[in-house]
C-alpha cells in the first residue's frame, strides 16, 4: 500500500488561551503502528485532532506528502487519512450501512451516488469490523460499542493510508477489542499506518511498535514499548506503583499495577463530578486534574465551552445535542457519573428551563449521601433565567445539606477535604 508520509513539526495547539499541545513533532510512515499514551488531560486527543486537520495549530506545521495539510482541500486529505473520534454522536436515524457509505464520499464526485464498488467496499469494511449484520439497523438504536464499530467500518471504507483513532476500544468488550487490534496490526503489516490514543497500557504494549508518552501537553518520552514502559515512567507520569514483567507468550512488557492507598488521610476524596456549562467549569477541570483528582462532568451540550475543554482534557462527560434541552437519556447518563463521584460541585453556570435537570442531579447526589458544593461567586438570582425555578432548587439544595461557597480557595480546600464542610 503506497502512502504519503505525515510529519508534525513543533506543533502547538490551544483552545482559547489554554495551550493543550506544546512543541510535539512526529513522523508517521507506511506500516507504523504508533500508540499515544498519557494521563487524562495530557493533550493526547488534541494532538490527534491537530494531525487530522480538526484543530489548527497555533504554531508548527503538519505536512502530508510534504504539503501543509491545512492548505490542502479537505476531500484530498480525506483520501489519505481517516479519523475515528472518541465519542460518536447519533442524532439522525441513518442505517449503519448508510453511515459506512459516508466514508466513500472522498472518492465520489459532486452529486455522484455510491456505485457497486462503493457498496462492495462498505460491505467488506463492515465485515472486518463485525457489523455487517447491523447494516439495516438505525445507528440511533445501536449500543455504544456497536456504534463505535460502525464508525471504524466507515474509516476502513474510506480506504486511506493512515488511520487516526482516539481510544477506539473504550466501548468494546474484550473480544472486540482484541479483534480490532489484530485487524489493525494485520493491516499495518500490509502498509497501513496507524496512530492511536490508548489508555490500556498493556494492550498498547502488545500491539504498538512505538509509543509516545505525553504529559501536560508535551512529549515526555518515546520509543519501543520495552524502552518506554518502565517502573520509573509509570511512577513519574501516571503516579502509580507497578511491576513490569515480560508477557509469557509475546515477551513484550506486561504491567502489574500495585494497589494504591489514598494520598493523605482517610477523609481525602478522589472522584469529583462537575455540574457546569458555559465555560464555568473549564479552569476547575484542569485544576482538579492537576491536583490528582478523577474528574467527570455533565450534562453538557456538545459545542459548549466546557464540553470543548473537557474533551481536550479527555474527561468523561454526559452530553446532550447542541442547543437542546436535557433529555431523560442524557440525564440518566449524568446520574451514572454522579453515582461514581464522592463530591459533586455545581459551578456558577446560568440556568434556564432546558438545564434544570442538572440541579435535580445534584439533589439526587445529596439523597445518596454525597457531598454537594454550590460554587456561587455570583448569586443564583443573577443566573436564574428559568423564572425563579433555579433559585427555588438552590434553596432546596441548601436545606437538604448542600454547602454554598463563594471563594475559589475555599471550594478547592473543601473538595480536597482539607477543611470541614
Amino acid at each position: 500500500m503506497e502512502w504519503k508520509t505525515l510529519q508534525a513539526k513543533d506543533l502547538h495547539a490551544a483552545y482559547r488561551d489554554d495551550e493543550v499541545v506544546a512543541g510535539i513533532s512526529l513522523t508517521v510512515r507506511s506500516g507504523d503502528f504508533i500508540g499515544v499514551i498519557g494521563p487524562n488531560g495530557s493533550g493526547k486527543t488534541s494532538f490527534l485532532k491537530a494531525l487530522s486537520r480538526a484543530l489548527r495549530p497555533r504554531r508548527g506545521v503538519v505536512l502530508l506528502g510534504g504539503e501543509d495539510i491545512y492548505r490542502l482541500p479537505a476531500r484530498e486529505v480525506a483520501r489519505d487519512l481517516a479519523m475515528v473520534p472518541q465519542e460518536t454522536a447519533a442524532s439522525f436515524a441513518f442505517t449503519a450501512l448508510e453511515v459506512v457509505l459516508m466514508g466513500r464520499n472522498p472518492h465520489l464526485g459532486r452529486l455522484q451516488a455510491a456505485g457497486p464498488r462503493d457498496l462492495e467496499q462498505a460491505r467488506l469494511s463492515m465485515e472486518k469490523a463485525n457489523v455487517w449484520h447491523l447494516a439495516d439497523r438505525p445507528v440511533t438504536e445501536l449500543s455504544g460499542g456497536e456504534r463505535q464499530r460502525v464508525i471504524i467500518a466507515q474509516a476502513l471504507a474510506q480506504e486511506t493510508g493512515l488511520l487516526l483513532l482516539d481510544e477506539p476500544t473504550q466501548h468494546l468488550d474484550i473480544s472486540h477489542q482484541l479483534s480490532l487490534l489484530e485487524l489493525l496490526a494485520e493491516m499495518c503489516g500490509r502498509g497501513l499506518a496507524v496512530v492511536m490514543v490508548m489508555h490500556d497500557l498493556n494492550l498498547a504494549s502488545q500491539y504498538c511498535d512505538r509509543l509516545v508518552v505525553m504529559r501536560g501537553g508535551r512529549e515526555f518520552m518515546r520509543g519501543a514499548p520495552e524502552e518506554v514502559l518502565t517502573v520509573s515512567m509509570l511512577k513519574e507520569v501516571f503516579g502509580v506503583g507497578a511491576m513490569v514483567t515480560r508477557h509469557a507468550v509475546t515477551e513484550r512488557p506486561h504491567i502489574v499495577f500495585l494497589p494504591m492507598g489514598r494520598r493523605s488521610g482517610d477523609a481525602e476524596v478522589s472522584k469529583v463530578h462537575l455540574i457546569c456549562g458555559g465555560a464555568s467549569g473549564a479552569s476547575l477541570m484542569r485544576e482538579l486534574l492537576e491536583a490528582g483528582f478523577y474528574v467527570t462532568a455533565g450534562t453538557l451540550n456538545t459545542g459548549d465551552g466546557d464540553e470543548e475543554v473537557g474533551r481536550a482534557l479527555e474527561i468523561r462527560m454526559a452530553l446532550e445535542a447542541p442547543f437542546s434541552r436535557i433529555s431523560e437519556k442524557a440525564h440518566r447518563a449524568n446520574l451514572e457519573l454522579v453515582a461514581e463521584a464522592e463530591v459533586v460541585v455545581v459551578t456558577d453556570l446560568y440556568f434556564g428551563p432546558g438545564n434544570l435537570l442538572n440541579l435535580e442531579a445534584a439533589r439526587t447526589a445529596l439523597r445518596a449521601g454525597k457531598r454537594v458544593l454550590l460554587y456561587s461567586p455570583r448569586p443564583i438570582e443573577e443566573r436564574d433565567y428559568a423564572g425563579g425555578a433555579a433559585t427555588e432548587l438552590y434553596r432546596l439544595l441548601r436545606e437538604e445539606g448542600a454547602l454554598e461557597v463563594s471563594g475559589r480557595g475555599e471550594l478547592l480546600a473543601l473538595v480536597a477535604g482539607e477543611v470541614e464542610a
